[in-house]
């Protein structure tokens, strides 16, 4: 028997800022949980990483736009801001905002403390905010030139150094989360440079977790999979992307390598950039799009997500010259949709059991969907997720949850509200259709075990 009871609840919106630090750092700590899919604090408490890409945060900020940008960033439940210390866009020989240089004469064995005393500035005004800074000591241009502004000024030997005195610097700081890499390749003649970056923080730093930032469409398993002073994967899935294809190739693949460790997307289809820098052709990426590659990462095995925005990462202002197409500035792009709605996918995982989340396909019946409209699935203790991003209907087969009865619920994803569709008691193969279809109608199927007596779906 199926009993309908419709009701609504109210939306977790933008109008519902996040309350107080984004993070409690009382909580110790972070560590890979003992499943090796997660990460954790010390205590044991679940740590759900919501990052955004700031990659010139420390060289083209003031002060007072640091703590802008990190206040804004505190509010909509961001817990990781992914910063640059040797920047990207000219970061050696362009200063910083107070005319500081980050090196003496490009030596990495020679740091100039003026400069780094506002790096440091900004980590603790992170930290007071509860914002773990994942710290990339260096952008990729610095080891393999490319297409970036460079010098090359790495080899084996300063890099090791100047891990060493970075972890230093660093080592009793509460809110680091250390990204080697920097949109660039682990292999051939690189490989011995990063290895000696990530080798040289790790000697001196035992108390933070690390990670490799690669180049698009590729994942630091490819290189450090092995590497003892690899925590966890990051994969870029990048900017040119609009099907499930690049998911299965970099999420799945991660999640499936043995021996396991957790894994995530730490440079998604940015928004506000244009779909594989082809505006004219393509259009733009926007909160849909945003959306799409955070539900399609945490269903498939990413134990986090990291969001974009063009403008933001390179700190567009009207003095800069536009990177990547970019059409705003930062200070006016803060609070696009996309950005806003990310909350949402926070809320609603912490308030399920979190360790216990798998992928599992085996919750949908089989059926002809393209990877445009791939529907994702994940399932816990006592619950399912199911994603369905253009609104097409699809069979769940009930009986996977071990359940005598269930709550199906509608959760908006632009708004943060649940909406109670059915409680279930004959438990069997049963067709689910999302309230509206097509692009940016996307919607996630929320099963509950009543037994469980889950609070609301996001409260």
């Amino acid at each position: 028997m199926l009993i309908a009871v419709l009701a609504s609840y109210p939306a977790l919106s933008q109008a519902n800022p996040w309350k107080g630090a984004s993070v409690d750092f009382s909580h110790g700590r972070l560590k890979v949980s003992e499943n090796k899919r997660f990460l954790v604090h010390e205590d044991g408490t679940p740590f759900f990483y919501l990052g955004d890409t700031a990659w010139e945060l420390f060289h083209r900020l003031t002060r007072e736009e640091a703590e802008k940008y990190l206040e804004n960033r505190r509010a909509k439940g961001f817990t990781v801001i992914q910063a640059v210390v040797l920047a990207e866009l000219d970061g050696l020989n362009t200063p910083n905002t107070d005319g500081n240089r980050p090196l003496l004469n490009n030596d990495p064995q020679k740091p100039n403390e003026k400069y780094f005393e506002h790096v440091d500035w900004v980590i603790k005004k992170a930290k007071e905010k509860g914002l773990y800074i994942g710290l990339l000591p260096t952008w990729g241009d610095k080891v393999d030139k490319k297409w970036g502004v460079g010098p090359v000024i790495f080899n084996r030997d300063n890099a090791f150094g100047y891990g060493q005195w970075i972890g230093n610097r660093y080592k009793d700081y509460p809110n680091i989360i250390w990204i080697n890499g920097g949109d660039r390749e682990g292999g051939g003649s690189n490989y011995e440079v990063w290895d000696a970056l990530g080798r040289g923080i790790k000697s001196v730093d035992a108390n933070h977790l690390m990670t490799f930032h690669p180049l698009g469409e590729s994942s630091s398993s490819v290189w450090f999979h092995n590497s003892p002073w690899l925590d966890f994967n990051m994969c870029q899935t990048s900017h040119a992307q609009r099907s499930y294809s690049i998911y299965r190739k970099l999420i799945e693949h991660d999640y499936n390598l043995r021996p396991v460790k957790p894994c995530m997307d730490g440079e998604p289809r940015y928004e506000d950039h244009p779909v594989n820098w082809k505006p004219e052709e393509l259009g733009w990426f926007d909160e849909s799009d945003v959306r799409q590659a955070l539900y399609w990462d945490l269903f498939s095995g990413s134990f986090g997500h990291t969001y974009g925005c063009n403008p933001v990462w390179q700190m567009k202002t009207p003095e800069h010259e536009p990177v990547g197409f970019a059409r705003n500035n930062w200070y006016d792009v803060l609070d696009l949709p996309g950005a806003s709605e990310l909350i949402h996918a926070r809320r609603l995982m912490e308030s399920r059991p979190f360790l216990s989340r798998v992928p599992d396909q085996s919750l949908i019946v089989p059926a002809d969907y393209s990877d445009t409209d791939y529907i994702a699935a994940t399932r816990g203790d006592g619950y399912a997720f199911v994603y369905f991003p253009t609104g097409k209907s699809a069979v769940i087969n009930l009986q996977m949850l071990g359940a005598e009865g269930i709550h199906s619920f509608w959760y908006d994803p632009r708004t943060g509200e649940s909406t109670l569709i059915e409680t279930i008691d004959e438990i069997r193969p049963f067709r689910f259709k999302p309230p509206s279809g097509g692009k940016g109608n996307d919607w996630i199927l929320i099963l509950d075990d009543v037994s469980k007596g889950f609070f609301l779906p996001g409260q």
